[in-house]
């Protein structure tokens, strides 16, 4: 109880702090987020962190798929190889604007 009642005090803090703070802060706060993710050096850094993430799912789907081999349902193999297909469709961009190459 107690800490509902502390997360509720802060969710309440949180939404007085922030109305005051009001929509001029809001679109300053936007804008920043915007050039930082526009900054070539962040989308750079984004684009190896996500090469380096396919790579290593990669890795896992295969040391898991060695491991667990036929004792995986059909229906959960079959939803596995759509996912996969539907992945490698081509270097469409996320929502981070990066390639999917």
């Amino acid at each position: 109880m107690r800490y509902k009642l502390t997360f509720v005090a802060g969710l309440a803090l949180g939404y007085v702090l922030g109305t005051r703070a009001g929509r001029e802060r809001y679109e300053q706060l936007k804008k920043s987020a915007r050039q930082i993710s526009q900054n070539p050096a962040v989308r750079n850094t984004a684009e190896s962190a996500a090469q380096q993430g396919r790579q290593f799912a990669g890795k896992a789907y295969h040391v898991v798929s060695d491991k667990v081999g036929d004792r995986v349902p059909d229906s959960v193999a079959q939803r596995v190889r759509s996912l996969r297909e539907r992945g490698a469709g081509g270097a469409a961009e996320d929502d981070w604007g990066t390639s999917n190459t």
